[in-house]
């Protein structure tokens, strides 16, 4: 497949993700969305929940707390996909060329950082589904990946949805376009203060 026929590919579903909003199960869409968003599917929730905001402000909260929900929710089944497809699969492989202890590096250095891992990608626009199947890849402790998809998922929607319902449409191309630099930029200064504390 070429990069213009996976453009167009995306580009549909992209609008077919938006035709959802209008929809009477638009609630229940956006918690399917969630869901598969953490796992697999590629467009994120927010495409959903901005035009759901903007029809009605006072289910705002609401609407964030589904998406939370279920996309941690979404996660759990990515950590589970990581987890059990990869002892299944990507095992015997590692196994036949050799490079377990390669692998065994890996998930040790991934797992002294999944917490920030697992928070970074469910704030940032970074795919937050690569950093879940990875979690169940590497055997991060649950009670982990559990506590810092909660809090991420709920700090990136609920924010969505505060500046929604207190500014409306507005700030809907703020949103669109700035947000998820903004949320880089924060997890950037934020990393880089706990190293300024602890290594100087």
């Amino acid at each position: 497949m070429t990069i213009l026929e996976w453009y167009i590919m995306l580009k549909r579903l992209y609008l077919w993700t938006l035709s959802l909003a209008s929809s009477p199960y638009a609630l229940w869409a956006l918690g399917v969305v969630a869901f598969v968003e953490s796992s697999f599917f590629p467009i994120p929730p927010d495409v959903l929940m901005i035009p759901m905001i903007i029809a009605a402000p006072s289910r705002a909260f609401l609407i964030a707390g589904v998406a939370t929900v279920a996309s941690v929710a979404g996660g759990l089944f990515g950590y589970y996909i990581g987890a059990e497809l990869f002892a299944a699969i990507g095992q015997p492989i590692f196994d036949f060329y050799g490079k377990q202890d390669a692998f065994d590096e890996f998930a040790q250095r991934f797992n002294e950082h999944g917490a920030w891992a697992v928070l970074m990608a469910g704030i940032t626009p970074f795919p937050f589904k690569v950093i879940t199947i990875a979690s169940g890849v590497t055997g991060l402790s649950l009670s982990v990946f559990l506590v810092s998809a909660i809090i991420a998922r709920a700090l990136r929607f609920f924010i969505v949805a505060a500046l929604l319902w207190k500014f409306g449409a507005p700030i809907r191309d703020f949103i669109e376009k700035r947000l998820g630099l903004m949320f880089t930029l924060f997890c950037i200064l934020l990393i880089g203060g706990f190293y300024v504390v602890r290594y100087l």
